[in-house]
């Protein structure tokens, strides 16, 4: 049962720690525990950073849009 329920909350929650626990190399649940804890001694500061890394992972189509625009190089004359 609780299984079940952790599978759910995995594939519907934002996946931040999720992110973090594969860009780190890390299990998610590790990542998970350290932000409680971060949580507790800052007082819950961390949460206004998790909901924005949660938006932006949340809508990375339309950042990946201004990130891909081709710039000129410095080494181009014009």
């Amino acid at each position: 049962m609780i299984s079940r329920i952790v599978r759910w909350f995995e594939a519907h929650a934002f996946g931040v720690c999720a992110w973090w626990g594969r860009k780190l190399g890390i299990k998610s649940t590790t990542v998970r525990m350290y932000f409680i804890y971060l949580s507790f001694f800052t007082f819950g500061s961390p949460i206004i950073i998790y909901f924005i890394m949660a938006f932006i992972l949340e809508h990375k189509q339309y950042f990946k849009l201004f990130s891909r625009r081709k710039r000129p190089s410095v080494w181009d004359i014009e």
